[in-house]
């Protein structure tokens, strides 16, 4: 594919201990528009190397970003354009409206007065928690089309079905975005505790967004143990052994 690699990793690799790779030698490159289908047996490694490029665990090699490292951008803010979502959302304090607001407070998602008393009044807030709202209401929004009713997001994680707990994870990385911080990649286990309906929902939305000129979403990379879901969502399909990535040319299952 022709242009620079929106994403590109050089030689890299994860070890359990010296001398016992997860993975080594992974030289990948990933290009606008590509919905890259992660496959490989269970404990491949597929979940740790999406960590690694998330700057979520440790690694040899090199990873980088429009050509630059997570480093020179600064971690907190390459992790606002590059985003893990992964396949079990980890157990939270509170509710998911708790985490949407206090996510919502840090700087780089704050926009001006008008889009916070908007996204206040889309909260259920006072104006006195106006302050860092900023898009939250694309979040809701994103989520009630998946079937997600307003009601769960007062509910306790701890509460929550798995599949209650993705579609809300997956609508706050997909649906909070702001002009000074937007995810331009996303790195997803999605749907693996969804029925059909839901998932085929995701999926269209998540492939939509990579193919729209429009979007900010460039490029997926999505881990899935379904052959069928991979031919449905996927672009380019990629093996992980121990030994590195292999390129298929079509999807031949798990």
């Amino acid at each position: 594919m022709s242009g620079a690699p929106l994403l590109e990793l050089k030689n890299v690799g994860c070890y359990k201990q010296k001398g016992q790779p997860i993975f080594s030698d992974v030289n990948l490159q990933v290009h606008e528009g590509e919905v890259l289908v992660l496959q490989g047996k269970s404990g491949s490694g597929k979940s740790t190397l999406l960590k690694c490029i998330s700057h979520l665990n440790t690694y040899q090699g090199e990873v980088l970003y429009r050509g630059r490292t997570p480093q020179s951008y600064g971690v907190p803010k390459y992790r606002t354009q590059v985003l893990y979502v992964p396949q079990r959302p980890s157990l939270l304090p509170g509710s998911p409206r708790d985490f949407l607001q206090a996510v919502s407070t840090f700087a780089v998602h704050k926009q001006s007065p008008s889009a916070k008393a908007k996204a206040a009044a889309t909260l259920g807030l006072g104006h006195a928690q106006e302050n860092g709202v900023s898009s939250a209401h694309g979040a809701l929004a994103l989520a009630e089309s998946w079937g997600v009713e307003r009601e769960l997001w007062d509910r306790a994680w701890a509460n929550l079905s798995g599949g209650e707990a993705q579609r809300i994870v997956l609508a706050i990385a997909v649906g909070l975005d702001t002009a000074e911080a937007h995810c331009d990649m996303m790195f997803v286990e999605p749907t693996s505790a969804l029925d059909s309906d839901s998932s085929g929902k995701i999926e269209k939305h998540l492939v939509a967004e990579v193919k729209s000129e429009e979007s900010r979403l460039k490029a997926v990379v999505w881990i899935t143990h379904s052959p069928e879901q991979g031919e449905r969502v996927g672009t380019r399909f990629i093996r992980v052994t121990s030994g590195g990535v292999e390129e298929e040319g079509t999807d031949p299952g798990v």
